[in-house]
């Protein structure tokens, strides 16, 4: 029998529907192609009352703590977001200051990010690598980025809809995997 390996995926818009969650989704479904996983998600887009006013670990609401629980005990993390203004959305940093310094050493990180257009693609290496690497994860080299473009809207949402997108996905999960079975 397979191990089932526990995934956390942080998913750091804090809207709803979501191109972030959409752009998550398909990153799941693809890992799931590769490997027998177990789902956790932290939405900040239901989190944020949970952890918006605290400024401790000790002032987290149960949800918070669980949230933080569930990132610390994966065996590998999606960790998402939005760009807004240039970086990752401030909630999702806010939730991640939560973190021991020494909470993440060597946990496998696919990282993803949503933005309005291309020209925001380095938010991942100049913004979210940097900051997963102060934990000291093991960064997935190939990291997703996907613009407005590579999305359709839909009834109550939205879709992916860019073959090169499904193939960026492809290869992250693909590195994420052999990361997992190392």
């Amino acid at each position: 029998m397979s191990h089932i390996h526990r995934v956390t995926a942080i998913v750091g818009s804090t809207s709803s529907p979501s191109r972030t969650r959409v752009l998550v989704d398909a990153i799941v479904q693809s890992l799931q192609t590769t490997q027998p996983v177990e789902v956790t998600w932290v939405e900040l887009a239901t989190l944020a009352p949970h952890i918006g006013a605290a400024t401790s670990h000790d002032a987290l609401t149960p949800e918070g703590k669980a949230a933080l629980q569930a990132i610390e005990s994966a065996d590998l993390l999606i960790a998402a977001s939005p760009v807004y203004k240039g970086s990752y959305t401030g909630l999702f940093k806010h939730l991640i200051d939560f973190l021991h310094p020494e909470a993440l050493v060597g946990k496998p990180t696919l990282l993803a990010a949503t933005g309005g257009s291309d020209r925001h693609a380095l938010v991942v290496d100049q913004e979210l690598r940097p900051l997963f690497s102060f934990f000291r994860t093991h960064t997935v080299p190939s990291a997703v980025f996907a613009s407005d473009a590579d999305f359709n809207a839909v009834t109550g949402g939205y879709q992916v809809r860019s073959d090169a997108l499904f193939t960026r996905i492809h290869e992250a999960t693909q590195q994420a995997s052999r990361l997992l079975a190392a």
